[in-house]
């Protein structure tokens, strides 16, 4: 689906900071930023990038901070029919 539809069906951009410890020096806490279009307020997308990483990689979560924003809602979109233009 194109961002436009995804924005048309409810999902809004989702911002994450996530906070991770370092493998080799777990008292050093790093950062990563990830974005993705997600559905609020259960955001299966966040959620399941968050379940890949502590399956898959090897830095523990620390925490997670995030941002939500729709970004345009069906409600306010409409089809234009026609256009007039004026000189």
């Amino acid at each position: 689906m194109s961002d436009m539809e995804l924005m048309l069906r409810g999902y809004g951009l989702t911002t994450a900071e996530i906070f991770y410890r370092l493998p080799d020096h777990p008292a050093l806490i790093q950062t990563y930023v990830w974005q993705n279009y997600d559905l609020a307020p259960d955001f299966p997308e966040m959620n399941g990038f968050l379940k890949f990483w502590r399956e898959k990689l090897d830095g523990p979560l620390h925490s997670v901070r995030y941002v939500h924003r729709k970004l345009i809602s069906a409600s306010e979109w409409r089809s234009v029919k026609g256009e007039i233009i004026v000189h």
